[in-house]
């Protein structure tokens, strides 16, 4: 389970026989979540109807000691929610886009006719992949170079930010935004420029990016294979290699069977004339 525990919000309202509880969660695609369930320790709930859009289950405390029960009322989360005692939070595993949104808890007490209300707002993102960048270069002249650099993660969904930092002087510098538009002149600094991707549960950066051998040589991209294409490359290579070594014990094999006949064919053939060649004995 990956979640964050803290609370970005929290508002409390009291209306009439209803207490309210806000709380903002944000966890991981096919993880777990636990959504926390407080109840006044000088109060005993009755039941506690817990909903998402629709009634999602009911619980019912257990007594003398015995566990509560839970009755599952909504097929989209059947065997994915459980309780974690004796708090009677609710946890929700192997989580997806459609569990985003907002949830209420209904605790109904005993003692009093004031129900506790708490509602929760969840939101479910993706663990960030590595960022992928792509470098575009115009050459003006010979004093000028404008490098255009664009920074996008595959599969990103909601809330992602990006920002790009440099290092120079001891300073590091900072860009909001996917693209950097910059340029670069003979005799400039050599700066690097890494991306970095963050959404409410991850952030990830890119490896350096040095603008200036853009400029400098031209073909400086097509020398740079990244390293998924060599990692391709060697891969198809010893593919390529086991493929030769096993058409080559096939041939071996064949040649050999092709032989068999040939050399049992060439033994018979001898023991013919050694038996022909070796004198008969002249009767009595």
């Amino acid at each position: 389970m990956y979640a964050f525990p803290w609370l970005l919000r929290l508002l409390l309202l009291q209306e009439g026989d209803q207490r309210r509880l806000w709380r903002w969660l944000v966890a991981v695609l096919q993880e777990s979540i636990s959504l926390p369930l407080e109840i006044p320790p000088d109060e005993e709930a009755e039941n506690i109807i817990w909903s998402s859009h629709k009634t999602l289950a009911t619980v019912v405390p257990g007594k003398e000691g015995h566990p509560a029960t839970i009755m599952v009322t909504n097929p989209q989360y059947e065997g994915r929610v459980s309780l974690l005692d004796p708090s009677y939070s609710l946890h929700i595993s192997n989580l997806s886009w459609e569990d985003s949104g907002l949830y209420q808890a209904q605790v109904n007490l005993r003692s009093s006719q004031i129900s506790i209300m708490q509602q929760y707002n969840l939101r479910v993102y993706r663990r960030l992949s590595k960022p992928h960048i792509t470098v575009n270069f115009e050459i003006s002249g010979e004093v000028a170079c404008n490098v255009s650099l664009m920074c996008s993660v595959e599969k990103a969904g909601m809330d992602v930010t990006y920002s790009w930092l440099s290092w120079e002087d001891s300073t590091y510098t900072s860009h909001e935004g996917p693209v950097l538009s910059t340029a670069w002149r003979p005799g400039d600094s050599a700066l690097s420029y890494t991306c970095r991707a963050s959404n409410p549960i991850s952030n990830v950066s890119s490896r350096p990016i040095p603008a200036g051998p853009f400029c400098a040589d031209p073909d400086y991209a097509s020398e740079k294979p990244s390293t998924d294409l060599c990692l391709l490359t060697k891969g198809l290579l010893v593919f390529l290699l086991l493929v030769i070594l096993a058409i080559g014990i096939w041939v071996i094999r064949v040649q050999k069977r092709c032989r068999m006949p040939r050399m049992k064919k060439l033994r018979r053939n001898r023991m013919k004339l050694r038996r022909k060649a070796k004198p008969g004995s002249s009767p009595a």
